[in-house]
């Protein structure tokens, strides 16, 4: 029977530091996205050139790819090396033979465009013979080939998205993934392309190979879906709690691997004190005797600890050296946390149990599952934390180390799936230890990298079972990254390392998440691992900016394109040319308006999926959500100023959603460097639409604007700040107990000759600035826009018709927020406005100024 610990037990380290969800918080939440990137023909050449007689490698899949691969470089008189028999012997052994002839310029790898069988359909003996072929054949290609710096283009089939959307149809690709990102770390002045496709037959596979081979050599990650070309970035999202599916109370069981070491024990004891659960927690380490001493002396008398190893060694007939007394050491403080995870399980109320249980081991993993399931009648929480990290580059890391590092993940992984999918009742979640190195690959570690990203893909294929894949960076004081030198290598290299008080929390975090299970990116600064491998992203910027619209007032130029995959564009204004903001200025400074903030939002969206992209379908914005006005954008002394968009395009379903910031820089007396700041934020959602398919314009009852008590736009712009092309309304009256804003019918253009814009930015003007009639009504104070949850764009454009905003305030305590429309006299909706909301200014206002507004408003 295995080894079992359930009564309470001393510890022989200091007390795991206890923190809440609110710690976990300051930590950046990022989640992996897929990326709408440009079209190849506006990327800069990657470099590789198809010389005559030249011989590039290509390792065949299961289908026709290869061959239609093989034709076109023929038409290139390139020589294809075709790598058809695919053991890592055999491999090696053809390698060295083809080396010995010449150079070899590249690499295309193929086998993980075979869809593998299901998880239920393997046994371990499959799943490591599938793996082999993929994976592992690549490692021994590529080590063969280590020397020089061929190019790697690897396909995978995992929906198109590299699993970051829909279906994931061949979770095995995440191995080629994870390796191929790790390469591209160890090889930075090589080509190295990862390239998912959806179900493109075998023709376009191989059409779409050598065009990525020959362009944009500013992403490793690229996938192909319904025709449009993505990458993988981040976005920023905070995790939102509400009722969980998983109760974390006394009833919840938990099953851990490698569950007593490292940063698990940290992870363990938050889970513990907050459901005083039951855990089961695994480790290859037998359990340990509590009264032996050399545990206690870890932390009081380390120094003779020390010299009394070595003196133990050198007694048995060995000469001991520092490796061997380290690695005692190493071996007494995996038993010292064993004991100190037990007992503050048991501390917080809760049950521990300790199992001697190898995760490579599938019968182990089977009859633990089993005997959890009998004694507890249910498994609720399963997380893969257990692993090996050997950091050695691809020439010197033997295919032994390899196998263990690889295994211990991704074997791991398989075997817990494979047991807990024979329970009656199926775990509520699962949760994978993963690493920045397997998102971002890393140098040293091919093998780490594969295994972690191929759990990552193994997860996104769960139904029914929350998947949660989290990316750590590196922890202080804990785990296998705090040891040696690397905390300083880390320094050097701008990663910053997490406080366990804030990460441990994160898993919890993750478990009470109300969306379901994902990937998260778990860092704070990540330093080189998001260098860019190329100055402008990829993108060939005189082809770019030769598309542009030049008729867009708020888009300037295209300057590049982040390792997130957002797209950065300058515009230039003058608030003495445009009319937004010459009559826009407060204290004779002008200040950029949140509504063209808002048609900046979607002119950067409509330029990088109408006019960057090359689309199937043909979109329409419908709406603009979650904008934030975080800080005005002042031009002073009417100095004209250049700003910066970044947009980053993903898609959710059939929509596609920009998100989207404006940012500006600018230089401070006495500062060296400049002062950036962010000022709006928001996302824009587009949809599908016909060519030529009108939006249908929803329609209500119609506002009877009458002779009743009005206040005009005289006494309006006695209050208000703004010049002509900004006195949007006629006047405001109650009508039906809301307040009405009508259109002034006279405006003069709102930008300078020939710019037009994409949204009717003063459709969106009237009715903030009827809110705020409403707003100086109530309170005596002007007040600045902070937010809108949702602005949804029926007709984007003012055709001259009668228009009118009505208003609605809302207030939840002391907070007052706004919805509104805009009607025609026909009753057809233009646009809606929800959750706008205000920050007043201090001062109140005169009573002259405040008479004919209060009057109607509070008369009505």
């Amino acid at each position: 029977r295995p080894e079992v610990a359930s009564e309470p037990v001393a510890a022989h380290e200091d007390r795991i530091p206890e923190a809440g969800l609110a710690e976990a918080a300051n930590i950046p939440r990022r989640v992996p996205v897929p990326v709408l990137r440009p079209d190849l023909d506006l990327c800069k050449p990657t470099g590789v050139e198809f010389a005559p007689g030249s011989r590039v490698v290509v390792v065949a899949d299961g289908g026709k790819a290869a061959r239609y691969l093989g034709y076109r470089l023929r038409a290139r008189k390139v020589k294809a090396l075709n790598l058809k028999e695919q053991s890592p012997d055999q491999v090696a052994t053809q390698v060295g033979e083809w080396l010995d002839e010449g150079p070899i310029s590249g690499v295309y790898f193929l086998p993980a465009l075979d869809v593998e069988p299901s998880v239920d359909e393997m046994d371990l003996e499959r799943w490591r013979a599938e793996n082999e072929r993929r994976v592992k054949v690549l490692y021994t290609l590529m080590r063969a080939l280590a020397d020089g710096d061929p190019f790697l283009v690897c396909a995978t089939r995992m929906g198109g998205l590299h699993s970051y959307g829909r279906e994931v149809t061949a979770p095995l690709g995440g191995a080629v993934s994870g390796f191929a990102k790790a390469y591209a770390r160890e090889h930075p002045d090589a080509l190295v392309k990862v390239v998912d496709l959806d179900d493109a037959d075998d023709r376009k596979v191989a059409e779409v190979l050598i065009n990525e081979t020959l362009r944009d050599p500013g992403a490793v990650e690229v996938g192909y879906r319904g025709g449009q070309r993505f990458g993988v970035g981040l976005v920023e999202r905070e995790a939102v709690l509400s009722e969980p599916d998983i109760s974390l109370d006394s009833g919840a069981v938990f099953l851990i691997t490698g569950g007593a070491g490292g940063i698990t024990s940290a992870v363990v004891a938050d889970l513990a004190r907050a459901s005083g659960g039951t855990f089961y927690l695994t480790g290859r380490t037998p359990m340990p005797d509590p009264e032996n001493r050399d545990l206690t002396r870890l932390h009081t008398d380390r120094k003779m600890l020390k010299r009394d190893i070595a003196k133990r060694i050198k007694d048995s007939g060995v000469r001991p050296t520092p490796v061997m007394v380290e690695r005692e050491l190493s071996r007494l403080e995996r038993a010292a946390s064993i004991l100190n995870v037990l007992a503050e399980v048991e501390r917080a109320g809760g049950v521990a149990h300790y199992r001697v249980c190898d995760v490579t081991d599938a019968e182990a993993v089977a009859a633990l599952v089993d005997e959890i399931a009998r004694e507890q009648g249910h498994l609720d929480v399963v997380i893969h934390a257990a692993g090996v990290e050997r950091s050695h580059l691809l020439p010197d890391k033997s295919p032994d180390e390899f196998d263990l590092v690889f295994g211990v993940k991704a074997d791991g992984m398989f075997n817990l799936l494979k047991a807990v999918r024979r329970l009656k009742e199926p775990p509520k979640a699962i949760v994978a230890f993963s690493s920045i190195a397997g998102r971002f690959g890393n140098a040293g570690q091919t093998d780490y990298s594969a295994a972690n990203d191929l759990m990552c893909k193994l997860l996104a294929t769960l139904h029914g079972i929350k998947g949660i894949a989290i990316d750590w960076s590196a922890w202080e004081g804990v785990g296998m990254a705090s040891r040696g030198s690397i905390p300083e290598v880390m320094r050097r290299a701008g990663i910053e390392m997490l406080s366990p008080q804030e990460a441990a929390p994160v898993v919890r975090r993750e478990l009470l998440a109300a969306e379901g299970g994902r990937e998260v990116v778990v860092a704070r600064s990540l330093g080189v691992l998001l260098a860019p491998r190329d100055p402008t992203g990829g993108l060939d910027l005189e082809a770019v900016n030769a598309r542009l619209r030049s008729d867009l007032p708020l888009i300037g130029r295209v300057i590049g394109l982040d390792p997130h995959g957002s797209l950065a564009v300058e515009a230039y204004l003058d608030p003495r040319a445009e009319p937004f903001l010459r009559d826009h200025s407060l204290d004779d400074t002008p200040l950029l308006p949140g509504v063209m903030g808002i048609e900046g939002f979607v002119e950067v969206a409509t330029l990088l999926v109408s006019h960057l992209g090359r689309n199937d379908k043909k979109y329409r914005v419908t709406a603009i959500e979650d904008v934030r006005f975080a800080a005005p954008l002042k031009f002073y002394r009417q100095e004209p100023r250049t700003i910066t968009w970044r947009a980053v395009v993903t898609p959710e379903g059939e929509q596609l959603i920009a998100y989207v910031t404006l940012e500006s820089a600018r230089a401070i007396k006495g500062q060296e460097e400049l002062r950036r700041e962010l000022h709006f934020a928001g996302r824009v959602i587009l949809e599908p639409s016909a060519a030529g398919e009108a939006a249908s314009l929803p329609t209500v009852q119609v506002p009877q604007w009458d002779g009743a008590e009005t206040v005009g736009s005289q006494d309006i712009y006695r209050v208000y700040f703004h010049g002509p092309a900004f006195q949007v309304l006629d006047g405001a009256q109650v009508i039906g107990g809301r307040l009405v804003g009508r259109l002034r019918a006279d405006l003069p253009p709102i930008t300078a000759t020939a710019k037009q814009t994409l949204l009717a930015p003063r459709l969106i003007e009237l009715c903030l600035q009827t809110a705020g009639v409403w707003e100086i009504g109530h309170s005596g104070r002007l007040a600045l826009p902070t937010s809108i949850e949702r602005v949804v764009v029926h007709r984007p454009q003012e055709d001259g018709a009668p228009l009118y905003a009505e208003i609605v305030p809302r207030a939840d305590g002391d907070e007052l927020s706004f919805d509104a429309r805009v009607v025609d006299a026909h009753g057809n909706v233009y646009l809606e406005l929800h959750g706008y909301r205000t920050a007043r200014l201090p001062g109140r206002l005169s009573e002259g100024q405040l008479a004919p507004l209060r009057a109607v408003v509070r008369g009505g």
